[in-house]
């Protein structure tokens, strides 16, 4: 195989390979890629020679092996003794990381969409009352009473007299979905809001060919009206603070008002919440170098190791990743590995991204990429108002539902993005403003930034929130954003 097709092959998994590996597999069989990218956990970053099959075993043992680049082991998430660290634990409750099982194949996307479809499915089968839930291709075409059906989004147009056309699909076959713009208001501009790739709820009557169906209510997987699981039964009290998109590396990280909050950060407060983009990166978009204090991601860790580890030691950190960060760009993201790791305090809880964690509530970390969609997809939704596709994410019970947007998802046997255990804070980041909503019985917090408003952004006309943390009770669920001062 030619080199540029063995690179692309394996950017297409989430992974960069060293010069080494690639010269072994140029000169070893075809089937060695699909053994290497089966066998290496989703955690590696680069593919080194380390990873290579045994048909490479003669230039494995004439390389050494750097410590750093072996692949990471499982993290042991016990708390050592400390000051008061015992007193804040942290239980994970779901975490891709060293759960990866992708290699791209096609029969991985067909049972990643099945296990969406089930999931969402069973949600939604709980919500549309006691009407039987019919196949699209096995539904009984001889009555014209009011039916129902579950599907995912298939595609969506506006017909030529502005009606809302929906092609909806399950796993028996499609059926076109028409919204009439004047019979119900409410339910067209519902239709609005409805993007590809979800699964949502259908009743309605079909037409006398049974050939397209006119919809009289729309369903959405959603959250209960109540979860009762916000005040009682609380195991702890004590406060977190969240925040998100550090960006330690960036000239725009800013340093001061950094300072100034981990001296603000004193005894009343348990945890810290980190929701990815811990450091600016390498090459995440063009030009970039141009923009960077520091020009080694491995620096720049080592730089932010150096202001984490700074916090008071009482207090137990967090940490998931985001696009930024130094881990596969394909989502679910695993955390980071071993050689970044090392760099800071061994109590710190690194996860992957998406995460929820258990620290008295249920915390559902996601760094947010899938907002990009969100906000590009739906009426009135902006980078301003973060607590909106983030409540919309919670209605669709699905932190990134388009797929095939600006967010590249790894299609793992199981979808990792659906949110199955309801959180009692639903934790973001990405978009560089601060929101803070209730929907229902979650509290959703977009936690801004910590990197003023970048040459980037100022061409978007995108206005960023910075220096700023939002406080949580943890007993109460009340919250309060603390503003850290800066020069503009």
């Amino acid at each position: 195989m030619e080199t540029g097709e063995i690179i692309e092959i394996f950017a297409e998994s989430g992974f960069q390979i060293d010069p080494r590996a690639l010269d072994a597999i140029k000169t070893s069989s075809p089937e060695l890629i699909h053994d290497v990218l089966k066998s290496i956990d989703s955690s590696v970053l680069v593919v080194g020679i380390e990873h290579i099959k045994p048909q490479t075993s003669s230039i494995t043992q004439k390389t050494r092996v750097l410590p750093e680049q072996k692949p990471e082991t499982p993290q042991t998430h016990d708390v050592p003794p400390g000051r008061g660290i015992n007193e804040n634990p942290v239980t994970i409750l779901k975490d891709i990381t060293n759960q990866s099982t992708c290699i791209g194949e096609y029969t991985e996307f067909v049972q990643y969409f099945k296990d969406r479809y089930s999931s969402l499915g069973d949600m939604l089968r709980k919500r549309m009352g006691a009407r039987p839930i019919e196949s699209i291709k096995k539904r009984n075409l001889d009555t014209r009473e009011p039916l129902s059906i579950i599907g995912m989004v298939l595609d969506m147009r506006t017909s030529a007299k502005g009606h809302k056309l929906i092609e909806v699909e399950d796993t028996t076959g499609t059926i076109p979905v028409l919204i009439h713009k004047e019979k119900d208001k409410e339910l067209f501009e519902a239709a609005k809001r409805i993007l590809l790739d979800e699964v949502i709820g259908v009743t309605g009557t079909l037409s006398s060919d049974g050939n397209i169906m006119f919809a009289n209510k729309i369903t959405f997987p959603d959250l209960p009206n109540s979860q009762k699981s916000m005040l009682p039964g609380k195991k702890t009290g004590g406060k977190a603070v969240f925040i998100s998109d550090i960006h330690v590396g960036s000239k725009t990280f800013l340093e001061d008002a950094w300072l100034k909050f981990v001296d603000w950060l004193g005894d009343d407060i348990n945890y810290l919440v980190i929701a990815g983009d811990v450091v600016d990166g390498i090459g995440v978009f063009p030009n970039q170098d141009k923009e960077l204090a520091i020009s080694d991601i491995y620096e720049q860790y080592e730089k932010a190791a150096e202001y984490l580890n700074a916090v008071p030691k009482h207090i137990k950190i967090i940490i998931s990743p985001g696009n930024h960060d130094a881990v596969r760009q394909a989502e679910p993201q695993p955390r980071f590995p071993d050689r970044i790791t090392k760099m800071f305090k061994s109590d710190i809880t690194f996860v992957g991204n998406p995460a929820m964690v258990d620290i008295g509530v249920k915390v559902l970390i996601y760094h947010g990429r899938s907002m990009d969609d969100i906000i590009a997809s739906i009426p009135g939704f902006s980078y301003g108002e973060p607590s909106k596709p983030m409540v919309e994410m919670l209605k669709l019970r699905h932190l990134s539902p388009i797929y095939g947007g600006r967010v590249s998802i790894a299609p793992e046997q199981k979808d990792h993005f659906v949110i199955d255990q309801i959180p009692d804070i639903l934790h973001c980041g990405h978009v560089h403003t601060v929101g803070v909503s209730r929907y229902k019985d979650v509290l959703t917090i977009n936690s801004g930034t910590w990197q003023s408003q970048t040459d980037f952004q100022k061409r978007m006309n995108l206005q960023p929130d910075p220096a700023r943390a939002t406080v949580v009770d943890l007993a109460s669920m009340e919250y309060r954003i603390m503003e850290f001062d800066y020069a503009k």
